[in-house]
């Protein structure tokens, strides 16, 4: 085992893999706003339960998630043994079996909250349904038999889930409104940030998803066309937050749609930068790729999140 991983803490910390949670957390964020706009009070009951649930539902993702694909991961370390960090079932950080009910139990924990939430907070009917329709997803996504990621289709179930059920799961608990105009707004924006991350996170994997038999678009297409298509997707994802304000007219904000892609500048300046020489196990030059990238994607829709707020507040919105 790696010496960093003595403490049990730092395993178990290393496993839920903290740097990742910004891909859940800010579409919930985003998702509290949206109905905080749409209701126009603030719940403090439906920010906890949509926040805790989002929280306990990115470990189970993250951990179970490692759990089904640990023969991938095991394919990886053998044909690189010195690339990247180290996985936590192929590397011994945790035992496969610990890492398994780990995740069971955060989404348990997650699936309660959705349900307390139902219960506590008047309006939330259906809270619960929707919470284990999100829990869900992962069985589509990495569980067999189904296991769309394998399937060719699991870049748009990562993109459905992160950029749209999570945060409209965010935005009812929060509410109480099931339809609103801001999450036809803002949605389909997130949802085409969520497919260029999705998109680009199997960029370091190609060779070993490859011989593994896992169909992504970085496998089928190669990496050339997986980077192309994430960058015009976070681009496109941008450029709808600034068509929503149009076709809106006016009534969703500009202010923070500007905002939005002046927060996008630099780490687009980063990720083009590194563009070129994110090629099929450059491994270095992944990393700083998807770095810029998720820095774009998730810091755009936080400030997205922020800057709405602040058009209520200042009576713009």
């Amino acid at each position: 085992m790696h010496p960093a991983f003595a403490s049990p803490l730092r395993r178990w910390l290393y496993a839920v893999k903290p740097a990742s949670w910004p891909k859940v957390l800010a579409p919930a964020l985003l998702g509290q706003v949206l109905g905080y706009m749409s209701a126009g009070t603030w719940s403090w009951g439906g920010a906890a339960v949509g926040l805790a649930f989002a929280a306990c539902a990115t470990c189970y993702v993250v951990l179970l998630n490692d759990w089904f694909d640990a023969d991938v991961d095991a394919i990886k370390r053998q044909m690189f043994p010195e690339a990247g960090s180290p996985k936590t079932i192929p590397d011994g950080v945790l035992p496969a079996e610990s890492v398994m009910l780990a995740g069971a139990g955060f989404g348990t924990m997650a699936a309660a909250i959705a349900l307390c939430g139902e219960l506590f907070l008047p309006g939330r009917a259906g809270l619960a349904l929707a919470g284990l329709a999100a829990l869900l997803l992962l069985v589509v996504y990495s569980a067999p038999p189904i296991r769309v990621n394998d399937r060719g289709g699991g870049e748009l179930v990562e993109a459905a889930g992160v950029g749209l059920l999570v945060p409209w799961l965010s935005a009812y608990a929060q509410s109480g409104h099931a339809t609103s105009s801001w999450y036809a707004w803002a949605l389909p924006g997130l949802a085409l940030l969520a497919l260029s991350s999705a998109v680009a996170s199997g960029l370091s994997d190609e060779e070993s998803d490859r011989r593994a038999g896992k169909r992504t678009l970085t496998t089928l297409l190669g990496n050339d066309v997986a980077r192309r298509t994430a960058e015009y997707a976070a681009f496109a994802g941008l450029v709808a937050w600034m068509l929503a304000v149009r076709l809106s007219g006016g009534a969703f904000p500009i202010v923070p749609a500007q905002a939005a892609l002046l927060a996008a500048a630099l780490p687009w300046r980063d990720m083009m930068r590194e563009s070129p020489h994110a090629l099929t196990n450059r491994f270095k030059s992944q990393a700083r790729y998807k770095t810029a990238l998720h820095r774009l994607v998730w810091g755009a829709t936080l400030v997205l999140a922020v800057g709405l707020v602040a058009a209520r507040w200042l009576g713009w919105a």
